[in-house]
C-alpha cells in the first residue's frame, strides 16, 4: 500500500494509542490536508538521522486523524490514533513536497497478558525510574490499566533516545516490550545518577 509519512525522530505511535502533533512546516500542512481529501491516515515513522532525506527505520504506524483544528494561518492541531505497524518496503520517488512509501501491513503483536512476575517487576522498574525523574504519577491509575494500554502507553512516553524507541516498537510481543522497557528504565536510570557501571545488554 501507498503511504505518506511524517518522519520524526523521537516519536512513535502503536496501534490504539493516540498522538497529539501540532503541524506547522508548510510540506506537512499539505501532508496533512491530503490526507484529509483522501481517507485521513498517514504513517508515522523515524528516520534514522536528524538530517534532511535521512533513510527511514525499517517499522513504522500507520494512523488516522481523529481530532483536528486548522487554525487561520495554515497550521493543524491534530489526534492521530495508531491503526496497525507496518514495514517499509521502497520509498516512492513523488512529486509531493512530503515523503512517500510503499509499506506492508504487520500483523498484531503477541498480546497475551503478563505474568504477574512480569507486571510487578515492570511497576517496580517504573516507580525507581520515575523516582529518578522526578516524575509525579497516580500509580493507583496505572494499577488499573490493562497490560497492553500499561506497557504500550509507556513505550511511547518514555523519554528514551530514538534506536531505543524504535527497539520498544519492533518488539516481537507484549512481554518482549516489557522486557525491554524494563532493562531499559534501569540503564538510563544507572546512566543519570552518574553510575559508570551502566550497560544495556
Amino acid at each position: 500500500m501507498r503511504v505518506s509519512i511524517f518522519p520524526l525522530p523521537g516519536a512513535i505511535l502503536l496501534p490504539g494509542l493516540q498522538l497529539p502533533l501540532h503541524i506547522f512546516e508548510p510540506r506537512y500542512r499539505a501532508l496533512v490536508a491530503d490526507a484529509l481529501a483522501r481517507d485521513r491516515r498517514i504513517g508515522m515513522i523515524q528516520p534514522q538521522r536528524v538530517e534532511e532525506g535521512a533513510p527511514l527505520f525499517r517499522v513504522g504506524c500507520l494512523g488516522r486523524i481523529g481530532e483536528v483544528e486548522a487554525l487561520d494561518d495554515g497550521r493543524y492541531n491534530l489526534v492521530l490514533t495508531g491503526e496497525a505497524l507496518f514495514t517499509v518496503t521502497r520509498e516512492l520517488e513523488v512529486v509531493t513536497p512530503f515523503r512517500q512509501i510503499e509499506a506492508e501491513l504487520l500483523e498484531d503483536i503477541d498480546d497475551s497478558p503478563l505474568a504477574p512476575i512480569e507486571r510487578a517487576g515492570f511497576e517496580r522498574a517504573a516507580r525507581a525510574f520515575a523516582d529518578a525523574q522526578g516524575y509525579r504519577v497516580d500509580w493507583s491509575q496505572v494499577s488499573r490499566l490493562d497490560d497492553r494500554m500499561l506497557i504500550d502507553a509507556t513505550a511511547q512516553i518514555a523519554p528514551f533516545d530514538p534506536a531505543a524507541k524504535q527497539a520498544l516498537l519492533e518488539a516481537e510481543s507484549l512481554s518482549a516490550r516489557c522486557e525491554l522497557l524494563v532493562q531499559l528504565m534501569q540503564f538510563y536510570g544507572r546512566r543519570e545518577s552518574g553510575e559508570d557501571a551502566a550497560t544495556l545488554q
